[in-house]
């Protein structure tokens, strides 16, 4: 069995923990690991590492590709050129898969959800895989609750321990949601396994337009085809979908209630990941990495991430994305930047910003380097924290350790390298008029970005 991981997002649904560069699969909050990796080990239950294939998008390939290779070594990543919702990056992830390997069963798994893979789960997915030349398999959550945020699938007739789909709904209110699950309708979990064959053949009767969009080069296909879920533009329309019911422990994590619900509590019942005093305060979800104080709060969510303070009842956590809105209608960054931003040769944290001054913390992996880039506007005294640092300024080259410095004048051409074994830390104090992120000309670059 291959599988196909979705990596993609838009990073909102737990702003300002997650961000538009920076959404949740990829947050490392789970026993110092992430969703996504998590993911990737449940992967490795059914398939070999170059069995495993992840859809992303530029912008975060080069997260999922380090965050991969901490847990295996050997699968592939694709990138996404644009986000067009999750039936295009399915088709586009099988495709690939039918195209270097044959035609195949792939397990299709989300990268952000939070699943119990024991013996029940390993089981669901054999029994999907028997009936997969017939159908294309869901896997439905037996419900704990009546939660009016999941998907619904009323089960038709059985065969064999799995069901024919008789009908999808979308959230339902409270009342229709007991109604639900006293009828045995299972949580849509989102999971699928499909036989590349008969996918391609049911995309044909019922999203020709993806087909057709797929025939031209993948920039022209992403350019052309419309967004599109695969739980719109197939499954409810496919009359050869089942559903395979899965008795195990799953959370989407949509919310920073459902993120209460999985964390350990206090005797106070409060969820805390960070320094807390609670003064007659109860249920409270508190994520900081500053000391918090509460007095008289109960089942509030206090998410501080550095740079945004984010304080709502906890049931109504999911309404943050409407301050993403007002942020992107503004301009400001902090939509979708962290004070951490990552990119493809390692990280950058900012510590402080003035009027014509900015400071960071850079951290530069074994091996990698910058790009050979010049500025404009501003110039940049190094200080090397811990590792050593291969420095080239205009064709000068030098080595700085522990406690050494440099100073990059404006109009310099320069380069940062770590020739090391140990991660190279930097603080970096950039001087000038202007210090915007895109203050920077590339000559030579490891990675293709933007080379003159």
């Amino acid at each position: 069995m291959k599988t196909l991981i979705l990596a993609g997002g838009s990073g909102t649904r737990l702003f300002p923990l997650s961000r538009g560069h920076f959404p949740k699969q990829f947050l490392p909050i789970f026993d110092g690991h992430s969703l996504y990796q998590h993911t990737l080990r449940r992967a490795l239950m059914f398939s070999s590492p170059e069995e495993i294939v992840v859809v992303t998008n530029p912008d975060q390939e080069f997260i999922a590709r380090d965050q991969a290779g901490t847990i295996v070594c050997g699968c592939r990543i694709l990138s996404e050129p644009e986000g067009k919702n999750t039936l295009p990056a399915i088709y586009y992830g099988l495709r690939e898969i039918e195209r270097t390997s044959g035609p195949a069963n792939v397990a299709v798994l989300p990268s952000d959800h939070m699943v119990h893979a024991g013996p029940v789960y390993a089981e669901a997915f054999r029994k999907a895989e028997e009936i997969a030349g017939e159908w294309l398999v869901l896997f439905g959550v037996k419900g704990t609750e009546p939660h009016t945020g999941y998907g619904y699938i009323r089960p038709g007739k059985e065969f064999g321990g799995a069901f024919s789909v008789a009908s999808f709904t979308e959230k339902p209110d409270r009342k229709t949601a007991e109604q639900y699950l006293q009828n045995g309708y299972l949580w849509n979990s989102g999971m699928f396994l499909f036989s590349t064959r008969l996918f391609f053949d049911e995309c044909g009767l019922h999203a020709p337009e993806v087909v057709r969009a797929f025939l031209q080069s993948v920039e022209e296909a992403y350019r052309t085809v419309s967004p599109v879920s695969i739980d719109y533009g197939l499954m409810e329309k496919t009359g050869r979908a089942a559903v395979v019911p899965l008795g195990t422990a799953w959370n989407d994590l949509g919310s920073f209630d459902a993120f209460y619900s999985v964390l350990p509590k206090n005797d106070d019942n409060n969820a805390v990941r960070g320094e807390y005093i609670g003064l007659d305060s109860t249920g409270n979800l508190v994520v900081a990495d500053r000391m918090v104080i509460t007095i008289g709060m109960h089942d509030t969510a206090i998410i501080d991430s550095g740079d945004i303070t984010f304080i709502a009842p906890r049931e109504r956590t999911e309404e943050a994305k409407q301050a993403v809105a007002i942020l992107k209608q503004k301009g400001d960054p902090r939509a979708d930047s962290h004070l951490t931003e990552y990119r493809p040769w390692g990280s950058y944290t900012r510590l402080e910003d003035g009027d014509s001054y900015r400071i960071k913390r850079i951290t530069v992996p074994p091996g990698r380097r910058l790009s050979l880039q010049m500025h404009h506007h501003r110039s940049e005294h190094w200080v090397v924290v811990h590792g050593t640092a291969k420095v080239h300024i205009d064709g000068q080259e030098h080595l700085l350790r522990k406690g050494e410095s440099t100073f990059v004048p404006i109009g310099t051409v320069h380069r940062l390298e770590n020739p090391g074994l140990v991660a190279l830390e930097i603080i970096e104090v950039q001087i000038g008029e202007y210090i915007g992120e895109d203050d920077i000309i590339r000559y030579q670059d490891d990675y293709q970005r933007d080379e003159k």
